[in-house]
């Protein structure tokens, strides 16, 4: 059987040790990225190749991933004369594993299938972490043909694959976990800046959460690790939560559903980014809860 051979565009945080789990996993690499030298290096850890031009990497591709920004860049990218679109070849697969917006990806899914290409939207959720190790969660919306064509490459970089639905599901999907992810983060902060000002350790507190009811991801593996460390590097932008709680809310409106509570919780992680700054990480977000309680939180400080 030939030895497939996988285009992946966006070699940013997620997509540089997403991009080196489909090398390791014994495909043929093509990759291509904004930042030239970072193409240039994962092609060369890889024995992968780098594509000058959108195009380009489509003729050379039978499945393509697409780890980018949102379906604004990713529409830019398949776009023009040299995009991805005018390289594609009847039957390859498109893995949009962005975060994007559902409407706007089962647009590109409806534009793409009259040329014979399967679109399957599968955004992750793990973080850089999981992505270095390969056990991502994936969410896979689509076409059962579509999925079938994929899998393989996607089981290179996810230990759970779970099928959404049709396309745009699972980008809905990873939008709802991300707003429920948001949620938790900020209540368990708002949690920790009570209980200092009433004399108890965060540190102490966050261990009591962890063995309770009030366990979540963020009590597992943000507080201690990324906030009470200040350290605030967690490796998923603010600006990236800010979008995807927008995106959220966007499901929520087209739908007709009354989300009191989490278009609340979009307003705060908005505030913070205009508080804060854009380019920070998202833990940072703590920071701003820090300055509405005016104290902040560190290990052993009661």
């Amino acid at each position: 059987m030939t030895k497939l051979t996988v285009g992946f565009i966006g070699l940013g945080a997620m997509g540089d040790p997403m991009a080196r789990r489909v090398a390791q996993a014994g495909f043929d690499l093509v990759v291509m990225d904004a930042d030239l030298d970072k193409a240039r290096e994962i092609a060369a850890a890889t024995s992968g190749r780098v594509a000058n031009t959108g195009k380009a990497l489509a003729e050379a591709s039978d499945v393509i991933v697409t780890m980018l920004p949102s379906s604004a860049v990713v529409r830019a990218v398949l776009e023009g004369e040299t995009g991805v679109a005018a390289g594609l070849k009847p039957g390859t697969v498109l893995l949009e594993m962005s975060s994007g917006v559902p409407d706007e990806t089962r647009r590109i899914a409806e534009e793409l299938a009259d040329k014979g290409i399967h679109l399957v939207d599968a955004p992750v959720s793990g973080g850089v972490s999981r992505a270095t190790t390969g056990e991502l969660a994936i969410m896979a919306g689509g076409s059962d043909e579509g999925f079938a064509l994929g899998e393989a490459v996607l089981a290179a970089m996810g230990s759970s694959i779970i099928r959404t639905g049709p396309v745009g599901s699972a980008h809905a999907m990873k939008a709802l976990n991300n707003l429920v992810s948001a949620g938790g983060f900020l209540i368990g902060i708002e949690a920790l800046l009570i209980g200092s000002r009433f004399g108890l350790d965060p540190e102490l507190m966050v261990d009591v959460l962890n063995v309770s009811t009030g366990m979540n991801n963020s009590t597992q593996k943000k507080f201690k690790q990324f906030v009470l460390s200040r350290s605030f590097n967690a490796g998923f932008g603010l600006d990236l939560m800010v979008k995807d709680l927008g995106i959220a809310m966007g499901v929520a409106e087209a739908t007709g559903t009354t989300a009191p509570f989490a278009s609340l919780c979009r307003d705060m992680w908005r505030d913070a980014q205009q508080a804060l700054g854009t380019g920070l990480d998202h833990t940072d977000v703590a920071r701003f809860s820090e300055l509405l309680a005016g104290s902040e939180l560190h290990p052993g400080k009661k």
